[in-house]
């Protein structure tokens, strides 16, 4: 995905499978309602790594992700 803004909608595509989140979220679908910033580019040279997606799952909860973990919401009958 190469831009995503406040009020996209998204597929969460956690693509490592060992990743501890992989079983909770991986396919599930939201609403990104909230673009934070800290500082993991400067640690990783990546700076698309400092923007953190808080994103409304369809069941209400708000989960924060990272620009890799999502994907264009596409249609939710995957």
């Amino acid at each position: 995905m190469q831009s995503i803004e406040v009020g996209d909608l998204v597929r969460v595509d956690i693509p490592d499978t060992t990743d501890p989140d992989f079983d909770r979220h991986h396919g599930r679908y939201g609403t990104v309602v909230e673009i934070l910033h800290d500082d993991a580019g400067q640690e990783t040279g990546d700076p698309r790594d400092s923007q953190l997606y808080r994103v409304e799952l369809n069941d209400g909860r708000k989960q924060d992700f990272r620009w890799r973990d999502l994907r264009p919401a596409g249609s939710q009958s995957e």
